[in-house]
């Protein structure tokens, strides 16, 4: 497995780093996490080189950090380096930090959590963050031996970022980035930033959800064929951000083992390294990155944020199946899979505007118009 040094705080950490937002379910629930299936493919990465692992409060309905922690029993924990999340959106009260930071140590069954990070920071929250004093609190739960190092996660806007970036000594941060994303967000500006400042950068959605691995539309083939290696759209993901020496960390939301098992293969290689890209390699992936950005409807992760909706409407789905249809030329395949939502009165034109998704949206999409733009065309 590759290694990288995480800038000024010096640990040796693995490139690939397993993210468990998208573990195996039981029937499609995701709240029902296939905890032994989670936890044989955790292990498996963690015997083969992975020594960092991310989870969060919210993840799988609370239920994540649970799979997580069966995960590092058995002596795993003392191998790796652990990380979760504080729950910006829940806390009202200067007290609430330390509250659910006990809550995690408690679900994760350990009394430090390695990399503390305050979840989801954008502008929206900000002000509330620093008027609670929520970075001091962190700096008593440090001195107090809870957490190792804090940092934070974003979405937002790069001017959000960069205030958010220089506001507190920040340890390290996790933003989104893969080669469509050098301008969205934190973009390729807040990578540098943040490397500049001697910190770790965690690597999000290096493969934005999983539409950069599977199901490319021709062109992109063809486009990724004229390299003259033959690499999965994966490894193409993973190289291209390995390029970067800035990029410490390339989270991946592994949902199976064979995902695992590609990720690692991957990352096992000796080419990972930076400057392993040529220039020839450097304009194929950015003449995909063009055609994509020319094809992609809606900016979705499906990160699942904007859920539940109050009126029952699978946001994630529908916004997918739009960009799908979009994306691959799919549109009677969906407007059939629309009909069947409206059959169950789930589909689009039952919004009501409540906004509610758009408020907890990190994307910050639109969502009621794509609602609307999509009751329209697939109707």
């Amino acid at each position: 497995m590759q290694k990288r040094v995480m800038g000024n705080l010096g640990h040796e950490v693995s490139l690939l780093g397993f993210g468990a937002m998208r573990l195996p379910t039981l029937e499609g629930e995701s709240r029902n996490i296939d905890f032994l299936e989670a936890v044989r493919m955790m292990r498996y990465a963690f015997d083969h080189g992975v020594n960092y692992v991310d989870t969060a409060y919210g993840y799988h309905g609370g239920n994540s950090e649970l799979a997580v922690a069966q995960a590092l029993a058995d002596g795993y924990r003392q191998k790796v380096m652990l990380a979760t999340k504080s729950p910006t959106w829940l806390i009202e009260s200067t007290a609430d930090f330390g509250k659910y930071l006990d809550e995690q140590l408690q679900k994760l069954q350990t009394d430090c959590i390695d990399f503390y990070l305050q979840h989801g920071l954008g502008r929206d929250r900000w002000d509330k963050y620093q008027k609670l004093g929520i970075f001091e609190e962190a700096m008593k739960a440090k001195a107090a031996g809870k957490i190792k190092h804090y940092g934070f996660s974003f979405h937002d806007t790069q001017d959000a970022f960069m205030e958010i970036l220089n506001a507190y000594p920040w340890e390290f941060c996790q933003i989104q980035y893969n080669y469509l994303d050098t301008e969205y967000q934190a973009g390729k500006a807040g990578l540098q930033a943040a490397a500049a400042k001697g910190m770790p950068v965690i690597v999000m959605e290096p493969l934005r959800g999983g539409r950069l691995a599977t199901g490319l539309p021709g062109e992109i083939q063809n486009l990724f064929q004229q390299a003259d290696a033959d690499r999965h759209p994966v490894e193409w993901a993973f190289r291209w951000l390995a390029d970067q020496p800035e990029a410490t960390v390339i989270l991946s939301g592994m949902s199976t083992f064979s995902q695992v098992e590609q990720n690692i293969s991957i990352c096992q290689s000796p080419a990972l390294v930076p400057g392993c890209f040529s220039t020839a390699e450097q304009e194929i992936v950015q003449q995909v990155a063009t055609a994509w950005h020319g094809r992609t409807k809606v900016n979705c992760t499906d990160c699942k944020y904007c859920m539940p909706c109050p009126q029952g409407i699978d946001i994630p789905g529908l916004l997918s199946r739009y960009n799908n249809a979009a994306m691959f030329d799919l549109w009677e395949q969906a407007k059939r899979g629309y009909q069947r939502t409206i059959n169950e009165s789930k589909d689009a034109g039952q919004c009501v505007a409540c906004g509610a998704c758009e408020a907890a949206c990190p994307q910050k999409i639109a969502i009621i118009e794509t609602l609307k733009e999509i009751d329209k065309v697939m109707r």
